[in-house]
């Protein structure tokens, strides 16, 4: 059957050129892990850092992974981390569209016009004609081997005749080596012996993701493909496919994995985080990106130092030669620094904002002034799900030991405690406004009066009102925040608490 190249040439016209041109592709299989999202940063960085388009393609033709929901999940990650794209199932653009399953009918017409090139075959085999085969140096590649690719034409059309089921795999040649580029891992060269002739087109006339990406790719007019380094070994076929159909390869950027550690990749089923679990462990969005920007990459010249960046300014110092062949640590104690940083950076409007719903978690009292609360905890936390169990004291005084009242380096004992809440009460009871400065001053010229240091006073007071030894903000503090009926309250029973 002759195909119809006028099909084949009207989509070539439609392939926008002159212009830097990103994709970021994932599969709806449910979360965004760490790394889909470093592969989404930079191809969104490359295009905003040349001006050039950011597509989004679904790529769903692996049926039987889908999660219900997990497009919403990609267009949600991507909406809150700024992302935006140009081109995409939502918005439309010049090339799509932009959901596989929807391109469907594109890869049977390219797949047979590798067919008439040559560079594929029709396979009526099975996985029994499937093998290891030992390459050398203890490494073992999984390899098609049949003679479908010898089939004479009458063969072929007798077993179509037949119906009998075929997958159409790339026909790799057997001699020769082929060189691909890498920005990263530069010049890699292979024997052709050593590729395995990969299904292009399944039984059912959907692709495989091998097939897809290259067509979708060109199509697209990508011209630069990120993705991970455990694709490397796929690349030279890649490029025997943009070959064969006279196609421009694109520039390849292989990023190496994101690590738990030196021996093991992060995974879901391990319990390492995706995204979403880093937002609801309370890391803010522009601390997870700035970091994850860092997994594998490097900024370079004046800005070798500098560790905290805006995405306008990681647009501004991004350069794919900074990306590193080696593969990144995802450390949380680093990511905990990042968002100390960011979460300390905000103004305190908009950090009482995002830190209400995990105070009031804890504090449920509506009269409780969460922007107060909000203020002390700051510069105290790394992020915001520390914060229920920083504050649950407000609402209810904990049990604790009166072992709390004896500090060393405030002079304290039981005893001294005991005395210096009798002292307080009344003063504290007598003050005829409850502000921060008048709690402070009574306490001050109280501490005088009594020929003691601030901290002695101090001390058992924060004890008594909190029931803690560490708490976010000091004894003038939370006396504001309780109230006053709730402070005397609370020194009354560490009174008696310190008779007994």
């Amino acid at each position: 059957m002759a195909l119809d190249m006028k099909f084949f040439s009207e989509l070539e016209e439609r392939i926008p050129k002159g212009t830097v041109r990103t994709r970021f592709a994932p599969s709806p299989t449910g979360y965004m892990h760490v790394g889909n999202l470093r592969t989404a940063l930079y191809t969104w960085l490359i295009a905003r850092s040349h001006g050039g388009t950011f597509i989004l393609r679904i790529e769903d033709t692996d049926q039987s992974r889908l999660v219900p929901g997990a497009v919403d999940v990609i267009y949600k990650t991507l909406q809150e981390c700024g992302l935006t794209h140009d081109e995409g199932p939502d918005v439309g653009g010049p090339v799509g569209p932009y959901v596989q399953t929807e391109r469907r009918g594109l890869y049977g017409k390219y797949a047979e016009l590798l067919l008439e090139k040559g560079a594929a075959y029709r396979c009526f085999c099975g996985r029994e004609d499937e093998e290891d085969v030992d390459v050398g140096e203890g490494v073992t590649i999984h390899r098609h081997h049949c003679g479908c690719a010898e089939l004479s034409p009458e063969e072929i059309a007798e077993k179509l005749a037949a119906r009998t089921p075929c997958v159409i795999r790339q026909k790799i040649p057997r001699t020769g080596k082929t060189t691909f580029h890498d920005v990263t891992f530069g010049d890699i060269t292979v024997e052709n012996e050593d590729l395995d002739d990969q299904v292009l087109l399944k039984s059912d006339g959907l692709p495989t993701y091998n097939f897809a990406n290259v067509v979708d790719d060109h199509l697209m007019g990508i011209t630069h493909v990120v993705r991970g380094s455990e694709y490397l070994s796929s690349a030279p076929k890649y490029n025997l496919l943009y070959q064969a159909f006279g196609w421009e390869i694109p520039t390849y950027v292989h990023c190496s994995p994101v690590m738990r550690d030196a021996h093991n990749k992060m995974s879901k089923r391990h319990g390492d985080p995706s995204y979403e679990d880093l937002v609801a462990q309370g890391y803010l969005t522009p601390a997870i990106l700035n970091y994850v920007a860092l997994l594998g990459w490097a900024p370079r010249g004046e800005l070798a130092e500098q560790e905290i960046f805006s995405l306008p300014e990681l647009v501004r110092a991004f350069d794919i030669a900074g990306i590193s062949k080696s593969p990144a640590i995802f450390d949380m104690a680093k990511l905990d620094y990042f968002n100390a940083t960011y979460l300390r950076a905000l103004p305190a409007e908009e950090f009482a904002r995002v830190a209400e719903p995990y105070i009031r978690r804890a504090v449920k009292n509506p009269e409780t002034d969460v922007s107060l609360i909000a203020a002390l905890l700051q510069a105290r936390c790394e992020k915001l799900s520390e914060i229920p169990e920083k504050v649950d004291f407000f609402d209810r005084l904990p049990e604790y030991d009166a072992a709390f009242y004896t500090n060393k380096k405030s002079k304290t004992d039981s005893a001294v405690s005991l005395r210096m809440l009798e002292e307080a009460l009344p003063v504290l009871e007598a003050l005829p406004a409850w502000t921060n400065d008048s709690i402070h001053d009574a306490l001050m010229e109280l501490a005088a009066a009594l020929g003691v240091k601030n901290a002695t006073l101090m001390w058992p007071v924060r004890i008594a009102v909190s029931g803690r030894l560490v708490t976010p903000g000091g004894a003038v503090e939370l006396c504001r925040i309780l109230g006053r009926s709730e402070t005397l309250r609370r020194l009354r029973i560490g009174m008696d608490r310190l008779r007994a």
